[in-house]
């Protein structure tokens, strides 16, 4: 195989913070009635989302495209000859992602094969996960992202892709709930299918908080899954090579607000908590994703935005200063 070119990140090593949600098919409203995940696609109210991203003054998002269910916000013909059933009429991933573009703010969309412990058996069983041998599996998987990766160009500037425990028992968690007989995942095919249509696209395997294993030297930074604001970067990059990038709860630690039976936990920082740290992160080109409770309507949580929006104009004066 030849030998891996990573793409360049200085991009993304130029933005301080992001904004990201996991929105998704468990995603609740703030009151009332959830949704079916069609209709809650349908009515996602963009406008409003746009509007509470810039006020945040995130430099960039990450979007979750899917999480514990297979069920994306986008046509996908591969996932509809899978399981039918799976995806939505409204491209809501092509109209965030153009919106996005045209506020100059690229977007990162996480992905999860939804093959973990049974949360969608349905799906582990049509996409192959439980089959004898994994061939059929790993090439329906790696054609879910390639045709994601052809279709969306450009507009999808990276990957971040979690649950690799559930794929490969190598690293620092087994979480692989099938029997492998010596299949080993493909890591190296997934990242080709990853940067289809747009060969600079950064891509990342999340191994778990705070874990540094790399599964493929085929990546481009850092998951930096964290669970506080503890471990700021002390170089931009790793000692295996990768872009330092780190991502954390703002508010509610949950990360998918899924019951609206609970009151969403409110930011879990003070504003000079979050300007301190990003400081650090950014004397070393080190950028910080913020995730931020969102309602199934596509609202944010106004308490959290209005902190991050705090915080920008704190870091604007620092730069002015």
């Amino acid at each position: 195989m030849n030998p891996y070119h990573p793409a360049n990140t200085d991009w993304l090593a130029a933005c301080d913070f992001g904004l990201s949600v996991h929105w998704t098919a468990q995603s609740a409203p703030r009151t009332g009635r959830k949704l079916a995940f069609q209709d809650a696609v349908a009515r996602f109210d963009l406008d409003r989302f746009l509007h509470a991203v810039d006020a945040s003054g995130a430099r960039y998002v990450i979007f979750t495209l899917t999480h514990a269910l297979q069920m994306l916000p986008c046509p996908h013909p591969v996932v509809d000859a899978i399981l039918p059933g799976r995806t939505a009429e409204r491209d809501l991933l092509g109209d965030l992602a153009r919106g996005l573009a045209a506020a100059g703010r690229p977007l990162i969309v996480y992905y999860n094969h939804s093959c973990n412990s049974a949360e969608d058996l349905a799906w582990e069983q049509a996409v192959g996960y439980h089959a004898p041998t994994k061939d059929r599996f790993a090439d329906q998987l790696t054609q879910v992202v390639a045709w994601l990766g052809e279709h969306y160009g450009q507009l999808i500037r990276g990957w971040w892709f979690d649950s690799s425990y559930s794929l490969d028992p190598r690293g620092p968690h087994n979480s692989v709930t099938t029997k492998l007989n010596g299949f080993q995942f493909p890591w190296e095919r997934l990242t080709v299918a990853a940067k289809a249509g747009f060969p600079e696209r950064l891509v990342t395997y999340n191994a778990g908080i705070g874990e540094q294993f790399l599964y493929t030297q085929h990546q481009d930074y850092w998951a930096g899954e964290m669970v506080n604001l503890e471990t700021p970067p002390t170089s931009r990059y790793l000692a295996n090579g990768l872009q330092w990038h780190g991502w954390t709860c703002l508010d509610d630690q949950r990360w998918v607000y899924a019951d609206n039976q609970t009151v969403p936990h409110p930011p879990l920082y003070s504003d000079q908590h979050v300007v301190d740290f990003i400081g650090k992160c950014r004397r070393h080109q080190g950028p910080v994703c913020f995730n931020v409770v969102a309602f199934q309507n596509g609202s944010l949580l106004e308490e959290s935005v209005e902190l991050l929006g705090r915080v920008r104009q704190q870091l604007a004066g620092q730069t002015s200063g």
